[in-house]
């Protein structure tokens, strides 16, 4: 099992910057793909980006250039840097795990609780 705790989310202006943070729980941390996840109001879940346990790295085209995953295997940890944030970032972000490399959701069967990320313009 894989607990994965998220934190960093708040309140920002456009422009700005955020990191968010994922603990992770479980002695396998290192080998799993470790990903985000967001969800604005009223819409679809939405992949955002993945990396997988060598360093590879996907994003979806719309934080392409202004978000960058990393991961700290010593510390069990995965982040999330966002910048040039906009006022379409709004939503709730969630921290996945999983042992496959995927960009669908259903491909994920550990999700932390979720971190508010708010944008104003």
């Amino acid at each position: 099992q894989v607990q994965l705790v998220e934190s960093g989310g708040g309140l920002v202006q456009a422009g700005a910057s955020l990191r968010l943070s994922c603990a992770a729980s479980g002695r396998t941390f290192s080998s799993y793909t470790m990903g985000w996840f967001r969800q604005a109001p009223d819409k679809e879940r939405e992949f955002v980006a993945v990396i997988g346990w060598r360093g590879d790295k996907t994003y979806a085209d719309s934080v392409k250039g202004r978000f960058t995953i990393s991961r700290d295997n010593a510390k069990n940890t995965v982040y999330l840097q966002m910048n040039s944030l906009k006022p379409e970032d709004t939503a709730v972000y969630y921290c996945v795990g999983s042992s496959i490399y995927s960009r669908d959701p259903d491909g994920y069967p550990y999700w932390g609780q979720g971190t508010q990320v708010t944008v104003s313009s």
